[in-house]
């Protein structure tokens, strides 16, 4: 550890020495002459409308509802509830517009449950986010359902405050 500190401040005090060295060198050309701007042009182009869900920029848009991939259910159900049916509209609308997307939907149950249970309960609530999908153009080519129960939670504590983390299905795109 103290040697990269060192060599790590060697590198800072070479980079200050060389930044503040003054060239000397005699220039003999013209300093009247006229110079010429070789500096490139900026392009940049307009942020994407986040209400454009055929748009895969706004996959990393905050502002837009393709960023938001995680569908929350409640306790022992497997219907979308109706405050992220427009989540999963916005994906439809994406994969109906994009024939070359697939995603996968990867279903998750809370530890409350046996095995088997949860592997079913994971398995509706994918198939539930897949019928939104699929009624909202998305092809049944493009999706797959993966059920993982209980094995995957993203929360360990035994709470409701956690329990409620694991009850979801994430919406991941294999394919763009």
């Amino acid at each position: 550890m103290k040697i990269a500190l060192r060599l790590l401040l060697a590198l800072a005090v070479a980079l200050a020495v060389s930044a503040c060295r003054k060239d000397t060198q005699t220039d003999d050309t013209d300093t009247t002459a006229p110079v010429e701007d070789t500096t490139d042009e900026v392009v940049t182009s307009a942020a994407p409308d986040p209400r454009d869900y055929t748009d895969a920029r706004n996959f990393d848009n905050p502002e837009s509802l393709l960023s938001k991939r995680i569908i929350y259910f409640d306790f022992d159900k497997s219907e979308v509830k109706s405050e992220y049916r427009s989540i999963v509209a916005a994906h439809a609308s994406y994969l109906a517009s994009s024939s070359s997307a697939r995603v996968t939907l990867e279903s998750h149950a809370d530890e409350r449950g046996t095995r088997e249970y949860n592997l079913g309960l994971g398995e509706r609530r994918g198939n539930a986010v897949s019928g939104v999908l699929s009624a909202g153009g998305a092809r049944g080519s493009q999706q797959d359902v993966v059920s993982y129960g209980e094995e995957r939670p993203t929360c360990r504590v035994s709470n409701e405050d956690c329990w409620w983390k694991n009850r979801r299905v994430e919406i991941v795109y294999t394919a763009r």
